[in-house]
């Protein structure tokens, strides 16, 4: 029942992959969203990379959401995902890292990781409902005030 829910307040966004055209967005979607955001110089050349797997989600014209990834080998790490905050609480966080899950699984990922802030409740409640288990820990990873340790989690791919 939840899922039906979810895709009725999610179907306003359509997510695609993202490339090189999407940099500036990102960035200031990023800057948005986190302590220090990446510059669009560091996306353009993240989005330029064989190894990177990235999706986005617009609604009309404007992004609404991106998730990007680092596949080498059997193995992928998931580098960033950020949602709107207009957009946030809706499923959109998830129906981009279920995009790119399967994509990473069709490229030949079994095994992806994350970082995670461990105040970070709502991305770690997404990560965890998606199957990830946590790892390992990395203590005062991130600057006082930013979550402080970091979670790594891990999920296996079928």
């Amino acid at each position: 029942m939840m899922g039906i829910i979810t895709r009725l307040f999610t179907r306003d966004a359509a997510v695609s992959q993202a490339g090189p055209p999407d940099a500036r967005a990102l960035a200031a979607l990023h800057a948005a969203s986190f302590h220090r955001g990446w510059s669009e110089d560091e996306f353009e050349r993240l989005l330029s990379d064989r190894h990177i797997v990235a999706h986005r989600a617009t609604a009309g014209a404007a992004l609404a959401g991106f998730i990007l990834s680092r596949l080498v080998s059997d193995e992928a790490e998931i580098l960033s995902i950020a949602v709107a905050s207009a957009r946030q609480g809706r499923g959109l966080a998830r129906q981009l890292l279920d995009t790119n899950l399967r994509r990473l699984a069709a490229l030949g990922a079994r095994s992806v990781f994350l970082e995670v802030g461990e105040a970070n409740v709502s991305a770690r409640r997404l990560y965890r409902r998606a199957g990830f288990q946590e790892v390992g820990r990395r203590q005062a990873y991130y600057a006082a005030g930013h979550g402080g340790a970091a979670l790594v989690l891990r999920r296996d791919l079928p």
